[in-house]
């Protein structure tokens, strides 16, 4: 029994200061279902889950864009606006000029693109800090925005593709298949990783970690598409969601490209001087962070029906960012996860959702908010520290 749990204890202590660590956000995750459930027993049923997947959807979405550009040590101020102009052009091609979804949602897309593009052309090409540009283009974009609704400043959006994108809705049975088919991919892969490392002659990891972890996944998800299907069912921007992510992931973790990317934001001058081409990789990112943002705008505007002068507004970058940084995103480059910007918009939903059960101003929630991700970054600090220290 005392082996068992010093094992046990080893293990928790190697994921709590190994990179890229969830733990610290997971645990943040259940304390706060224990407390806001304690309050008030609507906080975890199917319909509240339902609504706080439909809110934070598109906000994750843009905020993976946030990890990106802060894996490489630069910052988009300019995601909210973009996101917001994007739809713009899309729901007023789409229902005032009468153009396919299709169509339209490829235009806005490629306006988007051509931001991020411009973006890191002007912070490669001279060298100006990431800051400043996009602070410059978060000014200009809104401009364009404004301009782009002038007539109408708002504009409703009727039954079809576009509004469809937030109010469809899986199977009972279809939902099942899917979490079945995320464990089975989650497991593959971290058998694949094991294989690898014994091939390569690495240190393997615990395999009782590794149960550990499909076992936990396995009882999130299956436990999770319960909850929702006790209601409407799993969302299917949930799953293009997941989908997204999955697949960033993979770029960021299995690929050259994703390696540059680590190599860049940990330290700029060595990457150069290793062959990698510094600028190039940048303006993709700057290209990535843009398209994501118009990705999550146009979700945005499927869930209200409506575009307007204040979409991509409001507080909508300042939680992109904060929901990487809460996710164990660094601010300082070279070290984080693209699923940090699901747990961190998890975190800030969870905050927002249960204090509006709790009839909590929003004072409170921004507060409450703010000391979050002040603990967040201490933390990061703190295992930043006790990693070097370990070599």
């Amino acid at each position: 029994m005392q082996k068992q749990g010093q094992v046990v204890k080893l293990w928790f202590r190697s994921q709590l200061t190994a990179d890229f660590s969830v733990l610290p956000v997971g645990i943040s995750l259940l304390l706060l279902s224990i407390i806001f459930q304690t309050l008030n027993s609507r906080f975890l049923s199917g319909e509240n889950l339902a609504n706080l997947i439909s809110q934070n959807v598109p906000l994750a979405l843009i905020a993976t864009g946030s990890v990106l550009m802060l894996l490489i040590g630069e910052i988009d101020l300019s995601v909210g606006v973009v996101s917001g102009l994007a739809a713009s052009i899309i729901i007023s091609l789409n229902v005032s000029n009468g153009w396919s979804p299709a169509s339209s949602i490829a235009i806005g897309v490629a306006v988007a693109a051509a931001i991020g593009l411009s973006n890191g052309f002007f912070v490669t090409k001279f060298g100006l800090p990431s800051f400043v540009v996009t602070l410059a283009g978060l000014l200009t974009w809104q401009g364009v925005q404004f301009t782009v609704l002038r007539s109408s400043g708002t504009i409703n959006i009727p039954d079809g593709f576009i509004s469809s994108l937030m109010s469809t809705y899986l199977s009972p049975s279809l939902g099942y298949y899917c979490a079945l088919i995320a464990i089975f991919i989650y497991s593959l892969s971290i058998f694949n990783n094991f294989r690898k490392r014994k091939k390569a002659g690495l240190k393997l990891k615990s395999v009782r970690g590794s149960i550990i972890k499909i076992l936990l996944l396995a009882f999130i998800a299956l436990g999770l598409v319960r909850l929702l299907n006790s209601n409407r069912g799993v969302s299917g921007a949930l799953v293009f969601l997941l989908i997204v992510v999955s697949i960033i992931d993979y770029i960021t973790r299995r690929t050259r490209f994703g390696r540059n990317l680590f190599a860049i934001g940990g330290n700029l001058e060595a990457a150069s001087r290793v062959g990698i081409n510094v600028k190039r990789v940048k303006v993709a990112v700057f290209i990535m962070g843009a398209i994501l943002a118009a990705t999550g705008g146009i979700f945005a505007s499927s869930r209200l029906l409506a575009v307007s002068t204040q979409s991509g507004g409001s507080d909508l970058l300042l939680n992109a960012i904060a929901a990487a940084v809460i996710g164990g995103t660094s601010l300082f480059g070279g070290r984080g996860s693209v699923w940090a910007a699901v747990l961190g918009t998890l975190v800030i939903g969870f905050i927002s959702n249960g204090m509006d059960l709790m009839n909590f101003g929003s004072e409170t929630k921004l507060i409450v908010t703010g000391l979050v991700l002040l603990a967040a970054v201490s933390v990061d600090s703190v295992l930043r520290s006790k990693y070097r220290k370990r070599g």
